[in-house]
């Protein structure tokens, strides 16, 4: 592919006036691929969102303006190389962003479940982020877990599905579909995205327009987050007055 001393690359690059031309080692494993595209950029790690269609790529402080380029550039053309939407930040922000998401997850669980916070930890631990997961993965994967005895599982597992069940009435009754904007927002979750559609939010600026005091008369709603996702809804607001 390259030739000897680089020469097919370079006849290439001739060809194209001089324009610099990059080989990408392919994978089928398409994490692997999106840390070849990266490259010389060393990754530390990353996080797959299938659903979303996005990776949260975590790189060494001294490697992330490398990875993100002038002006983004390296991220987006290795996220149009990759057909993934790539986040590109250091250890310490993925860390952070990993912890709150965590945090999210254990609340849900705690909200839909009806579980305490050890429970719903090891949920989380054990990378369950969904009640679809807790109902339906193969029993013996629960039952492996080691602080959950059968009883348990039971309990988890049809609390689950009574849920799924109950959302899947209500949104049939109200018809109603969060946009997927929402749905996908920042600190957003699936359970929460449905419950703001049946009280008529179903988009950003919907959820933009409340207050703080208006969001927390959803059960289990804390002011802190309610706050956190008012201002995320908000944001593209200052974006379009900034341009």
């Amino acid at each position: 592919c390259v030739g000897m001393r680089g020469s097919r690359v370079q006849a290439v690059s001739n060809e194209l006036n001089g324009e610099r031309v990059d080989i990408i080692l392919w994978n089928e494993n398409v994490a692997q691929f999106v840390i070849n595209a990266m490259s010389p950029a060393e990754v530390v790690s990353i996080v797959v969102d299938e659903d979303k269609g996005s990776m949260t790529v975590a790189v060494n402080e001294d490697n992330l303006s490398q990875a993100i380029g002038r002006g983004g550039q390296n991220v987006r053309l290795a996220s149009e190389l990759t057909q993934w939407e790539l986040n590109v930040m250091n250890e310490s922000e993925a860390a952070a962003q990993s912890e709150e998401e965590g945090r999210l997850f254990v609340q849900s669980f705690m909200e839909q479940l009806a579980v305490d916070e050890e429970v719903a930890t090891i949920l989380v631990q054990e990378g369950f982020t969904s009640l679809d997961e807790v109902a339906y993965v193969p029993i013996n994967e629960m039952l492996e877990i080691e602080e959950f005895d059968a009883e348990i599982v039971d309990v988890l597992r049809d609390r689950a599905k009574e849920v799924l069940l109950t959302q899947a009435i209500a949104r049939e009754e109200t018809l109603k579909e969060p946009e997927e904007e929402l749905k996908n927002m920042e600190g957003m979750t699936t359970d929460l995205a449905y419950e703001l559609a049946g009280r008529d939010i179903v988009s950003m600026d919907d959820l933009a327009e409340l207050s703080v005091d208006e969001l927390m008369e959803i059960e289990g709603m804390d002011e802190e987050r309610a706050a956190k996702l008012i201002m995320t809804a908000r944001a593209p607001w200052f974006e379009d007055g900034g341009q």
